[in-house]
């Protein structure tokens, strides 16, 4: 264990996915440099190949890090501490920046942070200047990306209550299926809500899965069944534009439907929220943004969404979630555990998060 206190910036590392970032931030949360670089290679194959993306992060990382660095103008012997995405994720990746971060940790003998996935996404909306006004806890987030889709309750650093999840796809599993199903490839998110655009969302007839029901929980896979089931008349035809475009728009609507449903039911589960939150990939969606924003109207509190790029994976989130632990223990008089033995984990639930204070030790 060890107490320490951030004076000089963090770098961190984000390799969950197929994502190989690296960021510098100030130890009051300023962005002094980021660097992010999207894979090539997995559009062709459907999907992320896990072996495929980690052999690319063990390639890529040391010339992300190294460009992250010229452009802050530091050396890596300024660093105050270092911190990295160790899960959860796909497990390659997560070993790979996990433990390149905790070599740079070792060679300049400063603390390493091990950081959790879904905490970082949580905790973006306090990114200083992110916001006209701080964000304070509690608040709830609602959490929609390609491997997750949840309603969490924000009572501080650490200290979460996962209000309701999905029982099945996610929503951005659910967005890439689909896609697939009307030939827009992989990823489909982007691609399909263009292709919406050009479409009536009252045109086809589409089931919104749990929508009214009691409780915070979502499912979208017999949305997507019911989506099959509409183009499977066309068979091996191509399917028509227009067509194409109506089952875009109206699959798209569903979801924002459901969304907004959900977020009303998490409001009344956390009538003190100070604010609705959304974060992840499918968060750069702008209808499923202005459904949520309407929510957040009627619930008369703010409605915070990250910049686009702050939506997807990136290590500025990782950088920020590290300082905010650091932030917390230090106002806990807690010690901190050094989290250079942290082994990077595939499933990392929020819930096995300690708050500070409560860590053995403190």
């Amino acid at each position: 264990m060890a107490c320490f206190s951030l004076k000089a910036p963090v770098l961190a590392i984000e390799s969950s996915c197929d994502e190989t970032a690296c960021a510098i931030l100030s130890p009051e949360g300023r962005v002094l440099a980021e660097t992010v670089h999207t894979q090539a290679g997995h559009a062709a194959l459907g999907g992320v190949v896990p072996e495929i993306a980690a052999r690319a992060h063990l390639s890529l990382l040391p010339d992300i890090v190294r460009q992250t660095l010229e452009k802050s103008g530091l050396a890596l012997h300024e660093m105050g501490a270092f911190a990295a995405c160790t899960g959860p994720g796909l497990i390659g990746g997560l070993i790979v920046g996990s433990n390149y971060a905790k070599g740079l940790a070792l060679a300049m003998d400063r603390p390493f942070i091990a950081v959790n996935h879904i905490e970082a996404h949580a905790l973006t909306a306090r990114l200083p200047g992110l916001v006209a006004t701080d964000i304070k806890f509690p608040y709830l987030l609602l959490l929609v990306s390609g491997g997750h889709c949840q309603c969490v309750a924000v009572h501080g650093v650490g200290h979460y209550e996962k209000l309701g999840g999905t029982i099945d796809d996610a929503a951005g599993e659910a967005f890439d299926k689909v896609a697939k199903l009307l030939g827009l490839g992989w990823p489909g998110g982007p691609a399909l809500e263009k292709l919406a655009a050009e479409g009536n969302a009252g045109r086809i007839s589409l089931p919104r899965p749990l929508m009214g029901r009691p409780g915070c929980d979502f499912s979208f896979s017999g949305l997507k069944t019911a989506v099959a089931r509409q183009i499977e008349p066309y068979g091996m035809a191509a399917l028509p534009r227009q067509v194409a475009a109506d089952i875009a728009a109206s699959f798209q609507q569903c979801v924002c439907d459901v969304m907004a449903d959900r977020a009303r039911h998490a409001l009344q589960a956390l009538p003190e929220a100070t604010s609705l939150v959304v974060a992840g990939g499918v968060a750069a969606n702008t209808t499923i943004r202005a459904a949520l924003e309407q929510v957040a109207q009627e619930a008369h509190i703010p409605f915070v969404a990250p910049p686009l790029r702050l939506c997807t994976d990136n290590a500025v989130m990782v950088g920020w979630a590290a300082i905010e632990t650091i932030r917390a223990h230090e106002q806990a008089s807690a010690m901190l555990e050094d989290g250079i033995t942290a082994a990077p984990r595939p499933r990392w639930p929020l819930g096995d998060i300690l708050p500070a204070g409560k860590q053995s030790g403190a």
